[in-house]
């Protein structure tokens, strides 16, 4: 993720993670269509993960200040772009989004090596992410 840089010089001041977008997903139907798309829309280039089936990195092209993305087969009928909020905590955050009426789409998910992310739903059922960068992540 592009905030790996920001999120270390914040951990080594002591300071907790700002709640902020850091990554967002889009599904797509056909993936190479819609690569095409975004890649002669916005020049942002769109390359296979590493690895990864059916998963795309979205370089926006904006260095560090600006948040990249991934593209991947749509999941389910009408599955929307989701964004990721970094948050010190999945589990402390996870518990406030549902002390608040939120509800737990996909409980908590390891990216090995990366951090863990949960996909919330908001009191609009507005659908979300939050993720935790964490090297440990198994």
């Amino acid at each position: 993720m592009s905030t790996q840089r920001k999120t270390k010089s914040n951990e080594a001041k002591g300071s907790r993670t700002t709640p902020s977008i850091v990554w967002f997903e889009i599904p797509a139907d056909n993936p190479e269509r819609a690569k095409k798309f975004y890649g002669s829309l916005f020049g942002w280039k769109i390359e296979k993960f590493p690895g990864v089936t059916d998963y795309w990195h979205i370089d926006t092209g904006g260095g560090d200040r600006t948040r990249d993305g991934g593209m991947m087969a749509r999941k389910y009928p009408k599955q929307p772009i989701t964004n990721y909020v970094a948050v010190p905590s999945v589990d402390e955050y996870t518990a406030k989004a549902q002390k608040l009426g939120g509800k737990i789409c996909m409980p908590k998910t390891a990216v090995p090596q990366m951090g863990y992310f949960v996909v919330c739903q908001d009191t609009e059922n507005n659908t979300f992410a939050l993720w935790e960068m964490n090297e440990k992540a198994k």
